[in-house]
């Protein structure tokens, strides 16, 4: 067996590295563009972990995180077991909704940005297929204000005492299935209206991922279907979902990862905002939600909102890694 001198690894490794040096020198403009997106990381995702001491501590504004007193699981306790509500609900009960609403979310939600992608590889009409994927993904661009706002003034119940008509689609539900309740004020409504908004605010813009998976496929084995005899849905059964595989893993994979991560601010919108419709509770309250009603009422500290914030850290963590695990067992593709 032949091995290499040190000074021939060492040159391979100068060779390398020098090599490494003009592909950044080539390509800087690239790496200037990346330059935001880092700020971004470091300001918004990295520095707040260590903030999350506070969740251990008794935080006090005069003294700052790091010189405030130790408590241990004191406020974890104080969130989960001692009894903290907000109109009768209790964490327990938000940690639940939380969970309800992204299972939901990943079942139903999940794979309409695939069927999406799917259909967008069918038109062939490059143009036409420009302009119906700009009009999917503009909802995601909408503000969360605004897509709550909107869903609220189409789900309006009609009110005689001040002339106000129902909405286009309260109607609509009035005159096919006969629903003349308050949907925005029923929480057996709340968690349909909640789903069905979301798909439509990000079912476009999540279907670009697997849009451009479907993209990376060679037409040859599409020609070698074709020429086996296959039809279009066996092509998409045997072709294009098998070439999807590792997109569609990972993708699921970070979804899973994110099944306790809904935000307050849509949740609270739909509730009624300043003032909640606290019928809706038993169904609607998450955990984000019902932390930001607890201190808008001075109920709790800063220190239990992040101990909420760790324990949705913790097990969003523990999802993300059994999933990865699975999914190594049960195929080649994982995310690391």
């Amino acid at each position: 067996m032949i091995r290499a001198t040190k000074g021939e690894i060492e040159r391979v490794e100068r060779n390398y590295w020098k090599r490494k040096g003009w592909e950044i020198l080539y390509d800087w403009r690239l790496y200037v563009m990346l330059i935001p997106l880092f700020f971004f990381l470091i300001c918004w995702k990295y520095l707040p972990i260590a903030s999350m001491v506070m969740s251990f501590k008794d935080y006090n504004g005069n003294y700052g995180v790091y010189q405030s007193n130790w408590v241990g699981l004191y406020w974890f306790d104080t969130l989960m077991f001692r009894g903290v509500s907000i109109s009768g609900t209790s964490f327990w009960m938000a940690f639940r909704n939380t969970f309800v609403l992204s299972f939901y979310g990943l079942v139903f939600g999940f794979p309409f940005p695939i069927i999406l992608a799917l259909l967008f590889s069918e038109i062939k009409c490059r143009p036409y297929r420009a302009v119906v994927q700009v009009l999917t993904y503009l909802p995601k661009f909408v503000s969360t204000v605004v897509v709550s706002s909107l869903v609220i003034l189409l789900l309006r119940p009609a009110n005689a005492d001040n002339n106000i008509s129902a909405g286009p689609l309260a109607s609509v539900l009035d005159s096919l299935f006969g629903i003349k309740d308050n949907i925005m004020s029923d929480p057996h409504y709340f968690r349909s209206v909640y789903q069905i908004s979301g798909i439509w605010e990000t079912a476009g813009y999540g279907s670009i991922v697997y849009f451009a998976a479907i993209l990376g496929i060679s037409p040859t084995n599409y020609e070698a279907a074709r020429m086996d005899g296959a039809s279009k849905m066996q092509q998409i059964r045997y072709v294009t979902i098998p070439g999807m595989t590792t997109t569609l893993v990972i993708m699921l994979i970070l979804e899973i990862g994110k099944l306790l991560t809904i935000g307050y601010e849509k949740v609270i919108l739909l509730e009624g905002g300043n003032s909640p419709k606290t019928s809706l509770f038993v169904n609607s309250e998450t955990i984000s939600s019902w932390v930001w009603h607890l201190k808008k009422l001075g109920s709790i500290n800063d220190s239990v909102g992040a101990a909420a914030d760790m324990f949705n850290s913790v097990i969003s963590m523990l999802l993300v890694i059994g999933s990865n695990q699975i999914a190594k067992k049960v195929s080649s593709t994982s995310l690391y």
